[in-house]
């Protein structure tokens, strides 16, 4: 059909596929005005895989590309190598790529080489130093940097682009998709939490694994977990822990057998869902879990010394403390044992969106297709 988009969805991660979720789901209830195709890079496989099941997406391209201990230069030209092919054949009028990853960066790239716009979801985060997260923040800096459409999660974040988008007309204020794929999980979910506690136990959410916190960081934060459970006997941690190998040496060197820590392995989105419904706080290095936990009024401790998110530590309901033992276990006695400074941080404010980030991309992607018919319409006229 001549008058549709034609909508090239590319992910390769489990965050990014949370967050596009919403986002082809909506491309999918729009027949009339989209044609949407899905590929995956596959950069994350198996943790991949799940949230796909769990959202009911069958993609259309599955460039299968994850290999063992790829490092970051094998994981770019393979994606670029990929999506070369990928473009060709597909011909698609604009890609949607997501947030900080390596795929995103270089499908980005990619689509820069064949002149196809790309429509940035996600889009303005910054830290404003390049190594740190590491390769995140520079991996979106070079998105931005050759998007035509950006989909600003908030208004710091839209202000950010306003400041070096090429495009500035093509900046949406959204919100967050993260929210529109929590609020999905948890209406649909089939699941009960993995975790059952002896009543009157409260229990504590770890997520830890970025890159720029293994070694050294990684073991500061195992010690601070240990001396946690054992100074708060009403206290019981459950950590899904990632599967590479750079944390899982830590984890098993420091946390395997510690009485009232739960190790387990990476979990589906579903069940992590219940998981944080469950949690009393959440220790995290996660940036989705930053916007998910203010929708359910849980305090998070970011194990980052910076985020790109800094909307929540604004309102409230995030606090830095970094890898850092002794921030870590005070910041987490405080509150436990502080009911005001707990109530504080539980706030209901999330700066991060309503839920209905992806129906404004959809209007977005609408006035899009609309300009672009428009201008077909004028050169068509003057040849």
């Amino acid at each position: 059909m001549p008058n549709l988009l034609k909508v090239l969805t590319v992910f390769g991660t489990r965050p990014e596929a949370i967050k596009m979720a919403p986002v082809v789901q909506a491309l999918a209830a729009n027949p009339d005005d989209f044609e949407s195709v899905v590929c995956v890079t596959a950069q994350h496989r198996e943790l991949l895989d799940q949230v796909l099941q769990l959202f009911n997406i069958t993609p259309d391209i599955d460039l299968d590309l994850m290999k063992p201990n790829q490092d970051l230069t094998q994981i770019t030209t393979a994606v670029l190598l990929g999506m070369r092919a990928v473009l060709q054949d597909v011909q698609p009028d604009i890609v949607l790529v997501h947030g900080d990853t390596t795929t995103t960066m270089a499908t980005t790239l990619a689509c820069y080489y064949q002149q196809i716009p790309v429509g940035h979801v996600e889009a303005g985060l910054r830290t404003f130093d390049n190594y740190y997260p590491f390769p995140e923040e520079v991996n979106r800096v070079v998105t931005d940097s050759l998007a035509t459409l950006y989909f600003a999660p908030t208004e710091r974040s839209k202000q950010n682009l306003l400041k070096i988008a090429p495009h500035p007309e093509g900046i949406y204020l959204t919100g967050n998709t993260v929210i529109d794929a929590l609020f999905y999980t948890l209406e649909h979910a089939q699941c009960n939490s993995p975790v059952t506690l002896p009543a009157g136990q409260k229990l504590i959410l770890v997520t830890a694994h970025r890159r720029e916190n293994f070694g050294e960081p990684m073991v500061e934060i195992c010690k601070a977990l240990k001396t946690i459970v054992e100074q708060h006997s009403d206290v019981e941690i459950v950590y899904p822990a990632h599967p590479n190998p750079n944390v899982r040496k830590a984890v098993d060197e420091h946390l395997r057998n510690v009485d009232r820590i739960h190790i387990l392995e990476p979990l589906e989105y579903e069940p992590f869902c219940k998981l944080m419904e469950q949690a009393t706080l959440i220790l995290t290095d996660s940036g989705g879990i930053q916007e998910e936990a203010p929708s359910l009024k849980k305090p998070v401790l970011v194990l980052r010394d910076e985020t790109e998110r800094p909307e929540a530590v604004d309102m409230g309901t995030v606090k830095l403390v970094g890898p850092h033992f002794d921030k870590i276990v005070s910041e987490t006695r405080r509150l436990l044992t502080d009911e005001a400074a707990y109530k504080a941080m539980a706030q209901a404010v999330n700066p991060y969106g309503d839920g209905k980030a992806s129906a404004r991309i959809m209007d977005a992607l609408r006035a899009f297709q609309q300009q672009r018919l428009s201008t077909k319409a004028e050169v068509a006229a003057k040849a």
